[in-house]
């Protein structure tokens, strides 16, 4: 991996989402319009302070996966990744390009997030509110790395849509926020417990719970750093130049 050519590859990307305002809506304004759904329905119910943290870390997940995968698609199969790769540019720089780019754009997804939770639709938390924004950052990042490598399986990028209920929500039906983790069937405990939404949810719970969240959360966080690492290497590993 080159420093230069990384840093080209996520200026090139930035460049490109800063153009795209329907991209940057979606990736800014839609996961607060959902929070604040949920808030509206939840009244003067506990529904919201429940759920409403653990949500912070799904909506970006979602959101990244679904932008990060067309986008790499989209990539490939206009031929300009093979003609990226006809040059020095190798396949660590480009992936790393991409997860630098979208996790500059995470950081700022997340802040906006989370300042609207908290201070707009009123998310009570217990903990210190940028161990919110750390672990929705992951969220999306972790997002941005699956996106990355659903990329690498899609023919086109209605496909690469497709493959979010298999990447995303068995995730979401297994990570304890339905049911707790612990009170599931022995078999899907296990699995919950090799998918990386769990850990985000268990990290957004102990912080909306705890004032002093950091020996919950920082393992919980080593995990998901884990999984962003593990998914970006498969990716390089299954990176093709272009579409068959």
């Amino acid at each position: 991996m080159t420093p230069r050519l990384l840093l080209a590859t996520t200026r090139k990307v930035l460049t490109q989402l800063r153009a795209d305002h329907r991209t940057m809506a979606l990736l800014l304004v839609v996961p607060c319009v959902l929070i604040g759904l949920l808030a509206w329905i939840s009244g003067d119910t506990p529904l919201f302070d429940r759920i409403g943290a653990p949500l912070l870390g799904m909506f970006p997940l979602v959101v990244m996966f679904v932008v990060t995968s067309v986008a790499t698609l989209r990539e490939r199969t206009s031929g300009t990744l093979e003609r990226l790769l006809s040059t020095p540019l190798g396949r660590a720089d480009f992936l790393g390009g991409y997860a630098l780019a979208f996790g500059v754009v995470a950081v700022v997804q997340a802040l906006v997030a989370t300042a609207f939770a908290v201070w707009v639709c009123g998310l009570d938390v217990a903990g210190p509110v940028w161990w919110l924004v750390a672990v929705a950052v992951c969220s999306a990042l972790i997002g941005t790395a699956l996106g990355l490598l659903a990329s690498a399986f899609a023919r086109t990028e209605f496909q690469a849509v497709q493959f979010m209920p298999a990447f995303i929500l068995p995730q979401f039906l297994l990570c304890g926020l339905i049911v707790p983790r612990d009170q599931m069937p022995r078999a899907l405990e296990l699995v919950s417990a090799a998918l990386p939404m769990s850990y985000a949810v268990d990290a957004l719970k102990a912080v909306t719970s705890q004032a002093d969240p950091a020996a919950d959360v920082l393992p919980d966080l080593a995990v998901l750093g884990a999984f962003i690492v593990g998914a970006l290497a498969l990716a390089a590993l299954t990176l093709r130049r272009r579409t068959p």
